[in-house]
């Protein structure tokens, strides 16, 4: 069962297409509305994305929880919709064609493998998000990349690549791997 109502989940949306609307119109407001539950204010890791005739337009997101869910989606969507180096900028005549998603994640937590195929076994496709980190350098997948990439090897490939620590590193007993869930709800 959901940890959010329907009218949580409808207000997150339109929270954060109202506060990229804000950015773009000048004199554009959202009013939350009454009888939010306080899901909504519990200090949560969330991801923005942006998907644009269903293609990726912008992703941006906090894994650890150190904002309230409402503070974050608010920062993600701006971020996702203006800061996501992979995209220009969104303009005004795209806020219409951009559909928004939001995942709200649980606390990650360290997987202990003993190699490249134990960590395989341990991955549940299609619920783990994963986290993968060497050094400074860190990338992660939402759960919902998996439908993309469904066989976990190509998964954790991109992932590598995705943090530059090449295509093999998930392999490497110096990678720290680290699983978290992730409910996700768009328009």
């Amino acid at each position: 069962m959901s940890a959010f109502s329907a009218n949580d989940k409808q207000f997150l949306l339109s929270l954060a297409r109202s506060t990229v609307a804000s950015r773009l119109k000048a004199g554009h407001r959202m009013v939350p509305p009454a009888n939010l539950s306080p899901v909504v204010h519990e200090t949560r890791g969330c991801f923005v994305t942006l998907h644009k005739q269903g293609a990726l337009r912008g992703c941006i997101g906090t894994i650890e929880p150190v904002d309230a869910l409402v503070e974050g989606v608010t920062e993600n969507a701006i971020n996702a919709a203006f800061h996501d180096p992979r995209f220009p900028p969104l303009k005004a005549d795209e806020l219409l064609q951009v559909n928004f998603e939001i995942s709200v994640l649980t606390v990650p937590r360290t997987l202990v493998f003993n190699d490249g195929e134990d960590l395989k076994r341990q991955l549940k496709p299609g619920v783990h998000g994963v986290i993968l980190s060497r050094g400074p350098r860190r990338a992660t997948f939402l759960p919902q990349v998996w439908e993309q990439l469904p066989d976990p090897e190509s998964f954790l490939g991109h992932l590598c690549q995705k943090g530059g620590l090449g295509s093999d590193c998930w392999r490497d007993s110096g990678t720290t791997v680290q699983v978290y869930e992730a409910e996700y709800f768009a328009e």
